[in-house]
Parts: structure tokens; C-alpha cells; sequence
């Protein structure tokens, strides 16, 4: 009964936020301030116990699909708003997955974490799997080198109860050895599939092997075509089709496959990762449609110079109308030179508070811009009235900051919520 009253305050309070028009990790501060131990009484509950997500790209999407594919299997899935990766925030979203005295509603906890409070959380809430997607150059005004991110990646692995899941793909992970009492599972495309990408994995181009053959990936990529793929596991080919186009989204199945059947053990069907894989939605400003002038905005997001390539190279040539932005969420785009840009003949509007940084980068890769509008609300305004498509399709190329406010300026305040 202790957990009575700090819980439906922290309800009151989580109830009071989203009248607001938004979450708020301030439910779960009070609550870990009136029960420290909240989280390590509620996450001990899970009888397929924690899994951890962690990379520089492709957390949010690689945890939608794990999620997704447990549900298939049947399982009751806890798991945390993109941002809710901080313990208060995790507390906030379990608010609604207890009861008033603490007994968990869920199976399976699926969370995406953050890497630089992985092996914090890890202390407090003993994942039994934790996968490792990509180490690549991401936000380095706040994590300065690659080799950083990667060993928080590795020790929130070592702390795993069970097992890991790892990328045969990346330099840095791949040599990944099982501690006492784990399993360790890989996961990557194969060769043909990644020389088949027009500019590769990112994280893979670089791999020096220093003459030695790679591991053997348990879950592996080996037919890619842009909005479906097959995935070799265990013997097996499961056909998936992917919620977004793209190599790099048939990797993190790939991932989640691999993650889906350490977590669910003997409970793993392969069908019913194509059943899961058939009706998935795009996570939240991934590959997402939104209505837009009686045709669609497509969002594609990036942060960094892996993610804004990755996506590009999966566009369809020459797409006919384009927005591209960023803002101040992504301080230093100097990485934006070093980015092939021939699927854009054209980009319609560039805006964002770096608008002008990307117009020049742009103008020195030759693409032809049509107008710099800084405020991203007037330039959809612009995207509105440049007519209908053939395709139906008006292409947001965007940084995650921008897509919030796309989505809200065309109409969808269901803003993803952070607990």
C-alpha cells in the first residue's frame, strides 16, 4: 500500500500535464522522490524481463518494431515515449501500466535508451537484453569522439543478464564478447546487399577487418528492395515489408528480429514476425504520411551526416517537391558536405534556423534551390500552394525538432508524448 498515494499523484499530476497539450516527466520526479525504489519494484514484474535499445541512429524505429513483433507473439508490451529515456521519464510513462498499489500490467518491457545514462539506468532497472545498432558520428558537441558513445554501449551490454544483441556491420561492436551467463546474437546485411547501396551502411564503409573474415550474423539482410525485405534467421527467410523505405530499416528488422526472438525464447515464431511486419505504421515522423493541400507529406528525418544519407539514398530520384530543414536542435552541420546529394535535382523551400548553411551546402553540391524561408510554418505554407504532384507525395526532408513543428502546423497536435 505504500505505493497508494504516490501513484495517484503522480497520476494527478501526469492527468494535469497532458490537459496541458503535452507529457511531462514530472509525475515520475515526484514519484521517485516519494518511492526511490518505484522503478526496480514495478521493471521486476516483466516475466520476458527489460530489453535496452541503443545506438546513434535508428533507436526509436528498431524499438517500434521489437514492440510490434512481441505484440504479435501475443504479449502485453510496456514501452517508453522517444525521449522518456531518463529514469523520471520512465517512471512517468509506467504511471499508466500499474495499478494503484504497483502491480504492472505488461509482459515485456521494451525501452530506447539514451547512451549517456545507459549503464545508470542499467543499475537501476537490470535489462536481460540489451541491443547495440550502430555506433556513428552523432552530436559530438555533447559526446566529442565516436569511441566515447561506443564504450557506454559496451558497458550497458556487459550488464545485461542475458543477452546481446550486436551489429556484425560496425567497427566497434562487432568484437562484442558474451560475459558469464550471456548469449550474444549478431545481426548485419550481406555483402551483396550492402554493395548493391549506393553509398553503403555508413557504419560499415570504414571497417577495417585487417584481412580477417566476419562474424557469422544469426540474423542477417540478404534480399534489400527499398520497401521490403527478407531477413535470414536461424535458417530461416522471413519476407518483411518495411514501414519506411530504406537499407537501413531493413537492418534494424533485421535487429529487432533478432532482439524479438532473445526475448521471447522458445515462444518465437518467425510468421508472426511477417504478420508484425505487415500492418507496422511508420514510427512517429519516420517514413510518415500526414495529409497535406489533398496529397501527403512524406517525412523523412535525419540528425546527422549517416541518417541524412541513408535516407536520401532510399528516396526515389529526383522526388518533385522538396522542403529541407533544420534547426539550432542540430548545432554544427559542417558534416552536410560530405553528403551525396543526386537524388535531389531541386529542393522547393529550405528553412529552419540553419536554413542558409543548408542553401550554401546545397549550392556547392549544384542543386538548384527555389527559395529560403528561415520560418518553417511559411515555408509549408509555401509547400501548400506549389500545386499537385504525380506521385501525390510532397517530400520533408527534416531534423526531429522540425518535424514536431511540421506535424503540429499541419494540423496533428497528437504530439508524441514524453511521459
Amino acid at each position: 500500500m505504500r505505493f497508494l498515494i504516490p501513484i495517484l499523484v503522480g497520476r494527478i499530476l501526469r492527468a494535469l500535464a497532458r490537459a496541458r497539450g503535452g507529457g511531462s516527466a514530472y509525475p515520475g520526479y515526484i514519484v521517485l522522490k516519494l518511492v526511490p525504489d518505484f522503478l526496480q519494484h514495478v521493471t521486476k514484474q516483466f516475466p520476458n524481463g527489460v530489453v535496452f535499445v541503443l545506438g546513434s541512429n535508428g533507436k526509436s524505429t528498431t524499438t517500434h518494431m521489437i514492440s510490434d513483433i512481441v505484440r504479435a507473439h501475443g504479449l502485453r508490451v510496456f514501452t517508453n515515449p522517444s525521449g522518456a529515456n531518463l529514469p523520471q521519464g520512465i517512471a512517468s510513462a509506467l504511471l499508466s501500466e500499474v495499478s494503484l498499489t504497483g502491480k504492472l500490467k505488461a509482459d515485456i518491457g521494451i525501452l530506447e535508451v539514451d547512451e549517456a545514462f545507459a549503464v545508470e539506468l542499467a543499475g537501476i532497472l537490470s535489462p536481460s537484453t540489451v541491443t547495440m545498432l550502430n555506433v556513428q558520428v552523432d552530436q559530438l558537441y555533447r559526446f566529442f569522439e565516436t569511441e566515447r558513445v561506443a564504450a557506454m554501449m559496451l558497458d550497458t551490454a556487459a550488464l545485461s543478464s542475458a543477452n546481446v544483441i550486436t551489429n556484425r556491420d560496425d567497427q566497434f561492436l562487432d568484437a562484442y564478447a558474451a560475459r558469464a551467463g550471456q548469449r550474444v546474437l549478431r545481426f548485419g546485411a550481406s555483402a551483396e546487399v550492402v554493395a548493391a547501396a549506393p553509398n553503403g551502411l555508413q557504419n560499415a564503409d570504414d571497417f577495417d577487418r585487417t584481412g580477417g573474415e566476419p562474424n557469422a550474423a544469426e540474423s542477417e539482410v540478404v534480399v534489400n528492395t527499398g520497401d521490403g525485405a527478407t531477413i535470414r534467421f536461424g535458417g530461416t527467410d522471413i519476407p518483411v515489408r518495411l514501414p519506411a523505405r530504406g537499407l537501413h530499416y531493413a537492418v534494424d528488422a533485421a535487429a529487432a528480429t533478432a532482439t524479438a526472438s532473445a526475448a521471447l525464447g522458445t515462444q518465437f515464431r518467425p510468421e508472426a514476425v511477417t504478420r508484425a511486419f505487415g500492418t507496422m505504421k511508420p514510427a512517429y515522423g519516420r517514413g510518415e504520411r500526414l495529409p497535406i493541400a489533398g496529397e501527403s507529406a512524406e517525412f523523412t528525418m535525419f540528425k546527422n551526416a549517416a541518417s541524412l544519407q541513408l535516407n536520401l539514398d532510399a528516396l526515389p530520384a529526383h522526388p518533385e517537391q522538396v522542403l529541407m530543414a533544420i534547426d539550432e536542435g542540430t548545432p554544427d552541420i559542417s558534416w552536410i558536405y560530405d553528403i551525396d546529394f543526386s537524388k535531389l535535382d531541386h529542393v522547393d523551400v529550405v528553412s529552419g534556423d540553419k536554413a542558409w548553411q543548408i542553401a550554401i551546402a546545397l549550392e556547392h553540391a549544384g542543386v538548384r534551390i527555389g527559395r529560403v524561408e528561415p520560418d518553417v510554418e511559411a515555408a509549408i505554407r509555401h509547400m501548400e500552394q506549389l500545386g499537385s504532384t504525380t506521385s501525390g507525395t510532397k517530400n520533408f526532408i527534416v531534423n526531429y525538432e522540425i518535424m514536431m513543428i511540421a506535424r503540429k502546423a499541419l494540423g496533428h497536435g497528437d504530439m508524441e508524448k514524453t511521459a
